[in-house]
């Protein structure tokens, strides 16, 4: 009787070491990729240019003599360039640079969006771009009073432009260039 105990014991054991360390092979579930971003917290910038608007917190501005500044985000290896210009009798030479600038990349772009922007009580009129696709920028405009004052803006990654893969930084982005545009007044 000990022997068919012991021997029930260790086919016992056998059996569920046989079953128990099998490995199945299972397909990983597909894996994406998550970026989320701090909620934007916007602050007055203040120069010595004739315009003034709120930029993000998170962004590190760096300004120049004739009023052109970068406006970098490191953790997205994102840069705005906004440039300033005065207005000297060539509004429209200036309305055709910023556009010609923002219809280069209609080679690479599936879609450009054009959204006009009008502030008549600050006095700002302009247009804002957003550029769907593979191009080298995703969002721009430009921002004039029509007489005196004239800035232009555009966005660039320091990465391949594949709009999948940038598509939540160049998102944040566009945010933060929106509310440049609506937050800039002329000093």
């Amino acid at each position: 009787m000990k022997k068919k105990v012991s021997l029930f014991i260790v086919l016992t054991i056998g059996l569920f070491s046989a079953v128990g360390c099998k490995d199945d092979v299972l397909p990983k579930p597909a894996g994406y990729l998550r970026l989320d971003y701090p909620e934007a917290r916007y602050v007055d910038y203040g120069n010595q240019c004739p315009f003034t608007f709120e930029i993000n917190d998170k962004a590190i501005i760096k300004g120049k003599n004739d009023c052109s500044l970068t406006i970098t985000y490191p953790k997205m290896k994102a840069t705005i360039y906004l440039t300033y210009k005065p207005v000297a009798n060539n509004i429209n030479q200036l309305l055709r640079d910023a556009q010609k600038l923002t219809f280069k990349h209609v080679i690479k772009a599936d879609d450009i969006i054009e959204q006009p922007y009008l502030n008549p009580e600050k006095k700002v009129y302009g247009m804002f771009y957003q550029v769907d696709g593979n191009a080298a920028t995703n969002s721009q405009f430009y921002a004039t009073d029509s007489t005196r004052h004239f800035v232009t803006a555009s966005v660039y990654f320091y990465a391949k432009p594949n709009f999948d893969s940038i598509m939540p930084a160049a998102s944040y982005i566009k945010n933060d260039m929106q509310h440049i545009i609506e937050t800039l007044k002329w000093k």
